[in-house]
This record gives C-alpha cells, sequence and structure tokens, in this order.
C-alpha cells in the first residue's frame, strides 16, 4: 500500500511573539497508491516543507498526513526520502551506505549486505559495491542514494529534486531510470522539482504550488501514453500550461 492522504495542511515558522512565515496554507491532497506525483512552483512555496512533513522529518501546526489511514508524526521506514544533496556517510563504502537502513531496522549485518546488493543491481551500480562515494561521479552517487532509499522497503519514495544538481544529459538518463525502477517496485513517488519538462515526463499527475504561503494552485492530469516523447506536441503543450501558471503566480 501507499496512499496519501493530506487534509488542511499549514506550516508556519517562527517563534510565538515574534515575525513568523507561513510556509503552507491549507493543503489538501490524495495520493493514490502507486501513482507518480510531481510538485512544481515557485522557490520558497513549501514543496520541501511539505515532503519533510510527509517524511516525518516536521510538523503541520495544523492538519494532519495519513499512510494508509494511519497518521503521520515520526520518521518510518515506509517512507523513504531522497535529498537534492547525495548526503552519502562518506566514511562508508558504497554496499554499506545502501546497507545502513535495514541494519538501523535490525537486520543482521550479513543479510543487510545481501539487501544492499539487490538494490545496487537494480540501479546498475554493484560493480562499484566497495568504492567510496568520493570515488563517484554525480550521478552515480544519487543512484546510491535512491537505492538506499529503497533498501528499507518504503511503501512511499519521497524525492526533492534529486537531479537538479546534475548535467542534462544524466538528469535524462536517470529519469528513465526511475520509471524502471518504480515500474518494478510498485511505489508511490512523491517528486519535486523546478523542470516542467522533467514533471511532464514522469508524472502521473503534476501538483502546481502557489507562491508563499503555498497552496494548490492546480492538479493536472498526465494523460500521455508511455514511454513518452519529450518533443511531442501533447508534451510541448502540457509545458507551456505548466510554465503559463507558474509566470502567474511570479507576476502577482
Amino acid at each position: 500500500m501507499g496512499r496519501l492522504t493530506v487534509t488542511n495542511v499549514s506550516r508556519t515558522f517562527g517563534k510565538k511573539g515574534s515575525a513568523s512565515t507561513k510556509a503552507l496554507d491549507n493543503v489538501s491532497l490524495e495520493i493514490k497508491n502507486e501513482e507518480f506525483v510531481c510538485f512544481i512552483g515557485p522557490s520558497g512555496c513549501g514543496k520541501t516543507t511539505l515532503l519533510r512533513i510527509i517524511a516525518g522529518l516536521d510538523l503541520p501546526t495544523s492538519g494532519e498526513i495519513l499512510l494508509d489511514g494511519i497518521q503521520i508524526t515520526v520518521p518510518d521506514p515506509k517512507r523513504g526520502m531522497v535529498f537534492q544533496e547525495y548526503s552519502l556517510f562518506p566514511w562508508r563504502t558504497v554496499i554499506d551506505n545502501v546497507a545502513f537502513g535495514p541494519q538501523m531496522q535490525g537486520i543482521k549485518k550479513k543479510e543487510s549486505l545481501k539487501i544492499a546488493e539487490k538494490y545496487l543491481e537494480l540501479v546498475g551500480l554493484e560493480q562499484f559495491k566497495n568504492s567510496f562515494p568520493y570515488e563517484l561521479s554525480g550521478g552515480m552517487r544519487q543512484r546510491v542514494a535512491i537505492a538506499r532509499a529503497l533498501a528499507t522497503e518504503p511503501q512511499v519514495l519521497l524525492m526533492d529534486e534529486p537531479f537538479g544538481a546534475l548535467d542534462a544529459q544524466t538528469r535524462n538518463t536517470l529519469q528513465y531510470e526511475l520509471l524502471e525502477i518504480w515500474g518494478k517496485k510498485n511505489v508511490t513517488i512523491m517528486f519535486v522539482t523546478h523542470s516542467m519538462d522533467e514533471a511532464v515526463f514522469l508524472a502521473d499527475r503534476i501538483v502546481v504550488m502557489s507562491a508563499r504561503p503555498g497552496k494548490i494552485r492546480d492538479i493536472i492530469n498526465v494523460d500521455l501514453p508511455r514511454p513518452r516523447d519529450r518533443t511531442a506536441p501533447e508534451s510541448n503543450e502540457l509545458r507551456n500550461h505548466v510554465l503559463k501558471l507558474l509566470a502567474e503566480e511570479r507576476d502577482k
């Protein structure tokens, strides 16, 4: 399972009696099991804040989020997160980085390493299992981060601009690979991006956020067959629609 229900979620930062910033304002959304949803919006509109709340790394000021009917209040292996920065342990080898999550779940080291090998094979890095992060390219390090997030067998994979720091060619390659992984693992994915092309290429639905305080401006169904043609007229039409919505938010 992996059905998320976001109900009237708001998040305000700042201590009582001092200046405060409202990052999210009354956000409500339902995400179906195994759905791929992209979030796009102006900088500072609360996209990352929403992912952190879903991950259990932060709490809403008001409202609630349920995963399969259970309220989220703390981190849990059912929700894996991939950050824009690679966030790997530099002193651990690749396989030890991926095995970290299972070990934290109480799985013995030998079995954790077997699990890690399986997920390194899934992302095509099994031959680099004994390397250290500094020996890998940026794209390879992000593959390791994805393998580490998947190694705990999450129901939901939260991805905060995971390809934002990569060159265009590597980014496109990892988008294809992520879709292959999604198809094999049947996981729900919530993916934050600033790229309209990326959102149209990846998503079942695109959630367009307003400028701060973040609200849901629009939800766009991407009814294009997979694998998608980035240059198809239908893709261009969707990109232009998203671009128009974002331009309207920018000009407010």
